[in-house]
């Protein structure tokens, strides 16, 4: 997949002000795994770590990556964490099945993680990028997200 296939993003206008990007899941995961190994820390303290690998595809990791997004402070543990590298507990215990994919997220540092249907990567960084502004206003961090 990331053998030096330039990424392609199809614009859709709706209107002549709209505009819908468009872009084919391979582009997505490559687009995500370009993140790997990134890290921007802000003024406030805090820093946003990203780290994807790409692995076989199997039922725990069934598109092909091994991904962690994290927000927190820059000593400490994280607020916001987005990942697949464990199974996460499901509510309900014994009686309700455990999804077989390993997609999972920490809305604070004391969750235990709860579930998290990964459709495509970048609905996983929208999703990563609103709990990040989510967590900085809880905790009145300036930004601009």
């Amino acid at each position: 997949m990331r053998a030096g296939r330039p990424l392609k993003v199809v614009l859709t206008f709706l209107s002549y002000d709209d505009k819908i990007h468009k872009m084919r899941e391979d582009a997505e995961l490559e687009l995500l795994l370009s993140l790997d190994g990134a890290s921007y820390e802000y003024g406030s303290g805090h820093v946003v770590e990203f780290t994807v690998k790409q692995t076989e595809k199997t039922a725990a990791r069934p598109h092909g990556i091994s991904y962690a997004l994290v927000f927190r402070p820059k000593n400490g543990e994280p607020y916001v964490r987005f990942d697949n590298a464990h199974a996460a507990a499901r509510p309900g215990g014994k009686l309700v099945k455990a999804p077989e994919a390993y997609d999972h997220w920490h809305r604070r540092e004391d969750d235990p993680g709860r579930p998290y249907d990964f459709t495509t990567a970048a609905q996983l960084l929208d999703d990563f990028w609103r709990e990040v502004k989510r967590a900085m206003n809880e905790r009145n961090i300036p930004n601009d997200l």
